[in-house]
């Protein structure tokens, strides 16, 4: 189902940037179009906030969202960012208490908002921008997608999306047939 929440992508910052796939098709897929599949989405992200998800969080998620992609995909090509990228980024940095509780294993507490669980996305994303965590940043090469994804090994050419390698190999396939011809 083209609405199911990508979960591949290779840590929290960049799964939020797949909430909205084919962003660059003529019919992006929307996966968060309300407050409650927001709040299943940070769920799912281990983010659940103890205060409810409103709309307001929507929006700014959605913002967030929007304000990370260019930024991760100026990564993955190199090119430096513009100063009202970084302002918008920083926007989102607020700072949060960690408070940490050693359980079956360490745990972190639940954000008190929606707005601190976007400021833990954000710090993670500016934490992956700005060391040694960008190198391992790949766009998926489908114009369609061009989903941002973690690649450690330097070896994956399409995102974790079967459909965008299934295309792009058929793509190269009629190629190769075209050239031989």
């Amino acid at each position: 189902m083209s609405e199911d929440f990508r979960l591949d992508m290779g840590a929290p910052w960049l799964n939020l940037l797949a909430t909205r796939g084919r962003h660059f098709g003529a019919q992006p897929v929307e996966r968060l179009p309300t407050a409650e599949r927001l709040r299943e989405w940070l769920a799912r992200a281990e983010l659940t906030p103890l205060a409810p998800v409103t709309d307001a969080d929507l929006a700014r998620t959605r913002e967030l969202r929007e304000t990370l992609r260019p930024l991760a995909l100026g990564a993955v090509d190199r090119s430096a960012p513009r100063p009202e990228q970084v302002q918008a980024l920083t926007a989102f940095l607020a700072p949060e208490p960690v408070n940490l509780a050693a359980l079956d294993r360490l745990h972190r507490s639940a954000p008190a908002s929606t707005a601190d669980a976007l400021a833990r996305l954000a710090h993670q994303a500016a934490d992956w921008l700005t060391g040694p965590l960008r190198h391992d940043l790949r766009a998926c090469p489908e114009l369609d997608c061009r989903g941002v994804f973690a690649d450690p090994g330097g070896r994956r050419r399409w995102c974790p999306s079967p459909a965008c390698a299934s295309r792009g190999r058929v793509r190269a396939l009629r190629e190769r047939r075209r050239a031989s011809s």
